[in-house]
């Protein structure tokens, strides 16, 4: 293992103003959204979309450090033959994997999840390392509930992840660690720090056991939000202020980043929130941005998987693009996405 190169990989990807493109939907995911903009979920039109992202290139190169891509993703080719990683090379972006195989039932644990996916990894990296992947993402799903997380759950999970970033390490590709406590219950934010807290001291301690080198991984966690049908909305600087204060606790200084998922906020909110964690600084970390939906939704209702709207697709995706680079270096306003309306 060169934990100097995987360092800096990992360091690249969460540069000041750049943050990370998840475009990693599997595809009963990227079907749903395809069927909300009356898109028809083919091989060919999958590429056509995704390709129109990786060409957008004021968006890649200054915004856009990696792309986390799907398993289909990274062995297609574009229309004129060019393999879809060498697009977001030529971007100056880097290639990723999505490497987890999705969830099942946590036996014993009703209700909770555990992610699968870890047979022959070993082998699936060194072929995806070949194809030009140098990180990969593995996501943990924690639900916020009547009596959950169990702490089967959490650990489960946790030890999967650890497992995970070690096989990635062993391969030479960057692991970026996600494990997501949902957003979709009725709890409030304090509840979610409370869970969010067990989780990250629960990872990083599977971490340390399994020997995974801080230097050269990415956390992608959630934020300290309240829960989507919580009657008690927290603000977006209680948000900043809860989630900063809970990463301060539990992750060390020697993770180079820390690149947020969205988690079902909105485009905007999504953004507010990062803007509002760089009002906070200095912090130990570089901290940006892992978005799908939040960066996606507005170039795929613009495109609507037309030809003719390619260039409104690619203006759409750029327009999100840049406004998450500016709230990773705290500069973004809302009055910028007004004037951009």
């Amino acid at each position: 293992m060169n934990l100097t190169e995987l360092n800096r990989i990992a360091t690249a990807l969460v540069a000041p103003g750049k943050g990370i493109l998840a475009a990693d939907e599997s595809s009963g995911t990227i079907k749903k959204r395809f069927d909300a903009i009356g898109v028809e979920s083919t091989e060919e039109n999958r590429r056509d979309y995704r390709e129109m992202l990786f060409r957008s290139n004021e968006a890649m190169s200054r915004y856009i450090s990696g792309v986390i891509l799907y398993d289909e993703t990274i062995w297609q080719n574009a229309k004129d033959g060019t393999p879809l990683v060498k697009l977001i090379e030529q971007t100056g972006a880097i290639p990723g994997i999505k490497v987890d195989e999705g969830t099942q039932p946590l036996p014993m644990c009703p209700g909770e999840l555990v992610t699968v996916g870890l047979d022959k990894l070993a082998e699936r990296l060194k072929k995806y390392y070949e194809r030009g992947a140098r990180f990969a993402k593995w996501r943990a799903v924690i639900d916020i509930g009547s009596g959950i997380p169990s702490m089967t759950a959490i650990s489960v999970n946790a030890h999967a992840l650890a497992r995970y970033a070690a096989l990635c390490q062993a391969a030479q590709i960057v692991p970026i660690v996600e494990p997501e406590v949902l957003m979709d219950g009725d709890h409030d934010i304090d509840r979610c720090y409370e869970v969010t807290s067990r989780v990250l001291n629960k990872t990083f301690q599977e971490l340390r056991v399994q020997r995974v080198a801080l230097e050269g991984m990415v956390l992608k966690p959630n934020m300290a939000i309240s829960g989507k049908k919580c009657p008690k909305q927290a603000s977006i600087e209680e948000v900043a202020e809860k989630t900063i204060r809970l990463l301060r606790a539990c992750v060390p200084a020697a993770v180079p980043g820390i690149a947020f998922l969205s988690g079902g906020q909105s485009d905007e909110e999504a953004t507010a929130h990062l803007n509002s964690m760089h009002k906070r600084g200095p912090l130990p970390w570089g901290l940006t941005f892992s978005y799908g939906r939040a960066l996606q939704a507005a170039p795929q209702k613009a495109w609507s998987g037309k030809a003719e709207n390619v260039a409104a697709g690619q203006s759409a995706f750029s327009h999100r693009a840049r406004m998450n680079g500016l709230a990773s270096k705290g500069e973004w306003q809302s009055s910028l996405e007004q004037k951009a309306a």
